[in-house]
């Protein structure tokens, strides 16, 4: 029989949905502030997990990882973004891209911070702790954070590593480069059940981590 801690599993699903909201939302809030109001429209420049939720990625996924226990990763909806009212399409939609990434280390960095100046008292047997739990969130919302930005970080498309790439890239080599985005989840999904993905994540991740910790 597994041998499952819930709470522990609730607590790292509901920051993986906090985190998942905040990546969707400033995704959000940078193509409107960029002059796109597509998605303020469609209410995804908000705090609401409900209108970012995808049931797959966001519900179903998850909950499978912290089960099985296997390294956690999920995604939302994407956020759609009209680049026609964009300035500048191609830089402003990589700043748009990389939004949700850097919002999430951000967070990492918020975490990693209060667990640095808040003391963790030690756990005594009948006596009430709350250091000790908000500890333990702030760890789950480090680790998680790190790894949801270097995993969208990863040069797929539609990842936003592969948005950032494309508008990197030179336009010859990124309108080649935009071909496989219709592949992308098909190249993402072959990565995560062979193996590899996690080799491309890990190593950043945990570099990343060290310099928090």
């Amino acid at each position: 029989m597994l041998d499952i801690n819930f709470a522990q599993v609730f607590i790292a699903f509901i920051v993986l949905l906090f985190s998942l909201t905040v990546h969707e939302s400033a995704h959000a809030w940078t193509a409107d502030r960029l002059g796109d109001p597509t998605a303020r429209l469609l209410g995804r420049v908000s705090m609401n997990p409900v209108v970012h939720a995808d049931p797959i990625g966001t519900v179903l996924f998850p909950i499978l990882a912290l089960v099985g226990g296997v390294p956690l990763i999920g995604w939302a909806k994407p956020v759609p973004v009209n680049m026609r009212h964009l300035a500048q399409p191609r830089r402003d939609f990589m700043l748009v891209a990389a939004a949700g990434p850097v919002s999430n280390m951000i967070l990492a960095v918020m975490a990693a911070v209060l667990l640095a100046v808040i003391p963790v008292s030690p756990v005594t047997l009948g006596e009430p702790n709350v250091t000790a739990p908000l500890a333990g969130i702030l760890s789950s919302a480090l680790r998680l954070n790190v790894l949801l930005a270097v995993f969208n970080m990863v040069p797929i498309p539609p990842l936003d590593g592969g948005n950032v790439l494309g508008g990197l890239l030179p336009r010859p080599i990124a309108l080649n480069f935009d071909r496989i985005r219709p592949y992308g989840f098909i190249l993402l999904y072959a990565l995560m059940f062979s193996g590899y993905l996690w080799a491309i994540v890990a190593p950043p991740s945990r570099l990343l981590l060290s310099w928090l910790t």
